[in-house]
């Protein structure tokens, strides 16, 4: 056993011993309002022969009283008024509450605390980082109102890491106004007949009064606090837009859609083209060509279908034509024309952010009452010596290339390398994919990246990992990289850098504003999507992440919207509980929720239900039988705490259990819910029902075997 239990054991059993003592021996018929007014003539008598005594005996049995959690606290209160008065009773309890108050915070946090955190590890995380921002105003709040059971707040308390001085200080005064008025009551404890004549409801209601000041103290503060830098700007009697977006990708069209829905007046401003990265250079050319690399695939292993498809010829120019049509089929759906019937004013042009009421758009100044930044992000390239001096390829001009190059390196093994890397072979391109990390895809579990990366090399890709890019000898077309303290030379014709992404923070004011920097270079915002500055500045997109994907800016830009828009009303914490992802290499790996590799890092209890997708009828008559559903649930529980599927459209089959963990779903029900046979998502049903063989109850389908054998006579 560990000394933390050890300990626990300790005091529980000290505790059950003090408790039986306390009632073996009739303490607590000494502890009630009958027994102080019966003796109240004898205790002040004592009293004023031995003060002295009689103050320090008090205190220490109040001490000890409200440590242990004993009951009758509320009795003593009243007697410190009959007997001490006033003043002096106000004193002496108040202090001797305070200290059994915290001494029962010692007690939690000594035998309990460690033993409490590893068992909820992830959940006292999140507490106490709310202790630490709101910790004092919140206990303050509950010691305010008397009618809350205080030994719960000490042990509670005493669970987290607000500091003991603080505790102690915040309790004491706390606790002051609840105090006096049972002190008051004590001195006029001849008319008093039970505890409930204490709890009127005109006292009732000025302690709640009293219990709401911190809470409406605290919201007046952070008016004050958010409007502080406000003050500085000259607010305009009116104002030509109720909301200015600035940027037309995904998170500003969402969120000036909206804005026009409601019928607020909003204007879109774009400098490039609307539709963003997403449109342009991002979702859709990508997945453009990872059609076309497929399909070219699929020529390769016509043989394994029974098709002799003969010699084929990628030609690269129409495969490029072909990324540049989707994306104007796609423009429509983003074009001004579009937004501008939907009730949005579309501007193309620079914009400067003047003032949080001012937008300059080319030398012209629109007023407004809120501004949302949706500017995302732009390729990352680092500072590797010579690369400036190569005509190096990113995310944003590959696709302006129109001759397949020979010999491409991708520097980077993320979800944009790792789809770039492989439609590009399977183009023709001997690719070489160099990663600084250990293994590609590294936000993946170990056993997802390697399955993907064999199945690169498999398809001819030269995967180089631990490889850190030293610098470029442009003249010979060579990246240097070192590996395991060596260097390495590798040839190219051309060179993708695909290493990320940054926000686009700089060129329109952001800086004259003293705008709140994160050190990942993005707009730091708060849980309603605010920049910390200022109320009325919002951010959505990549520009904030922590997400950076499309579908996550748009659902960024839902609560952007309704708060800027309604949020004298009511306002919305943006919701990341449930973010799903998907990177399209071949085969597809989507992911929602937890891996075992974060699930480890957490220390969250979990359990694997995994199905080899091997074993599905419709993935083999697809010849597409590889890969796997793997679930993470909460031990003991169906609840699900992640999934990651591996394998042919992986990123539609996992649609499900985005619902199923959005509305708190469990195995059981996706095991009874009927899939179409024969199809892919029939491996999430097939993931259940291994989860529900290792949970089977086996002590009971024993006795339901006998049972069988008993009935077969």
């Amino acid at each position: 056993m560990s000394n933390k239990r050890i300990r626990s054991s300790i005091f529980l059993g000290a505790l059950i011993v003090g408790a039986y003592l306390y009632y073996a021996y009739g303490l607590n018929q000494y502890l009630t309002l009958d027994n102080l007014k019966n003796h109240q003539n004898e205790f002040t008598e004592y009293y004023i022969h031995n003060s002295s005594l009689v103050i320090l005996g008090f205190s220490a049995f109040y001490v000890i009283a409200v440590a242990f959690s004993f009951p009758g606290a509320s009795v003593l209160t009243l007697a410190a008024g009959a007997i001490f008065g006033f003043k002096l009773g106000t004193i002496i309890v108040s202090l001797a509450s305070t200290i059994g108050a915290t001494l029962a915070f010692w007690v939690a946090r000594y035998f309990f605390k460690d033993f409490v955190e590893e068992k909820f590890k992830t959940k006292f995380e999140m507490i106490n980082n709310g202790i630490k921002n709101e910790g004092v105003s919140y206990l303050f709040s509950l010691r305010l109102i008397p009618i809350f059971p205080f030994f719960l707040i000490n042990l509670l308390m005493g669970l987290t890491n607000i500091p003991t001085l603080t505790y102690f200080w915040v309790s004491l005064l706390g606790m002051l106004p609840g105090t006096m008025v049972y002190i008051n009551a004590g001195t006029q404890i001849s008319k008093i007949s039970t505890l409930k004549g204490i709890l009127s409801p005109t006292i009732v209601g000025s302690l709640v009064l009293l219990g709401a000041i911190p809470m409406i103290s605290k919201l007046i503060m952070n008016w004050i606090k958010t409007n502080k830098r406000l003050r500085n700007y000259k607010k305009p009697k009116s104002f030509d837009y109720n909301m200015i977006v600035i940027g037309g990708g995904s998170a500003g069209l969402v969120s000036s859609y909206i804005a026009a829905a409601v019928k607020a007046k909003v204007l879109l401003i774009e400098k490039h083209k609307m539709g963003g990265d997403c449109l342009n250079t991002g979702c859709v050319p990508s997945k453009a060509i990872i059609k076309s690399a497929k399909v070219a695939n699929l020529f390769k292993r016509s043989n394994e279908f029974g098709i002799d498809a003969g010699e084929f010829k990628v030609d690269f120019n129409k495969v490029m034509e072909r990324v540049q049509s989707v994306i104007k089929k796609v423009q429509p759906h983003d074009s001004i024309e579009r937004y501008s019937n939907l009730g949005v004013e579309c501007l193309k042009g620079s914009a400067f952010i003047k003032s949080p009421y001012e937008v300059e758009v080319d030398g012209k100044t629109f007023t407004t009452k809120n501004i949302v930044i949706a500017t995302g992000a732009g390729p990352l390239v680092p500072p590797i010596p010579g690369l400036s001096e190569v005509d190096y390829l990113t995310s944003d001009n590959v696709w302006s290339i129109r001759e397949l190059p020979e010999r491409l390196i991708v520097l980077g093994g993320g979800p944009i390398g790792s789809e770039l890397a492989q439609s590009f072979s399977r183009l023709g391109s001997k690719v070489t994919q160099v990663e600084m990390s250990s293994q590609i895809m590294s936000r993946e579990d170990e056993e997802v990246s390697g399955l993907v990366a064999e199945q690169f090399k498999r398809e001819g890709i030269n995967v180089l990992v631990s490889h850190k890019a030293l610098r470029i000898d442009p003249q010979n077309k060579n990246l240097i990289c070192e590996f395991e303290g060596k260097e390495v030379v590798l040839r190219f014709d051309k060179i993708l850098v695909a290493l990320g992404r940054k926000a686009n923070i700089k060129g329109f004011g952001l800086e004259n504003l003293n705008v709140e920097i994160s050190n990942r270079g993005t707009i730091v915002a708060d849980e309603y999507l605010r920049t910390t500055n200022y109320p009325n500045l919002y951010v959505c997109g990549d520009v904030t992440g922590p997400y950076q994907f499309t579908h996550t800016a748009a659902h960024q830009a839902w609560f952007v919207a309704v708060n800027a828009l309604f949020g004298i009303f009511k306002k919305f914490k943006v919701d990341y509980r449930v973010i799903p992802w998907s990177t399209f290499v071949d085969p597809e790996v989507a992911r929602v929720g937890l891996n075992e590799k974060e699930a480890k890092e957490k220390g969250i209890d979990y359990q694997v239900s995994k199905f080899e997708i091997e074993e599905l009828d419709r993935a083999i008559a697809d010849g597409e039988d590889h890969g796997f559903v793997k679930v993470l649930t909460k031990s003991g529980t169906d609840k699900i705490l992640g999934v990651t599927i591996v394998g042919d459209h992986a990123g539609d089959i996992i649609g499900e259990y985005v619902t199923a963990m959005k509305y708190g779903l469990g195995m059981n029900k996706i095991l009874g819910t009927i899939h179409i046979y024969p199809t892919l998502s029939e491996s999430n049903k097939y993931a259940a029902g291994v989860w529900k063989k290792q949970n089977s109850p086996k002590k009971l389908l024993e006795w339901v075997k006998k049972f069988h054998a008993w009935r077969r006579g």
